[in-house]
């Protein structure tokens, strides 16, 4: 489970159905939802 901060409950939350995505810039970042209220998450990781 990754760590990123929920914007609606506004705190660090465990992320649910992470996976791993590559953005157009080349830079990793892991995307999923709030394991709390569902709400989508995104949390950049940097370069490869």
């Amino acid at each position: 489970m990754v760590d990123a901060r929920c914007m609606r409950c506004r705190t660090q939350r465990q992320m649910k159905n992470e996976k791993e995505v590559v953005m157009k810039n080349g830079m990793r970042a892991m995307s999923g939802v709030c394991s709390n209220c569902g709400t989508k998450m995104f949390k950049i990781i940097g370069k490869k």
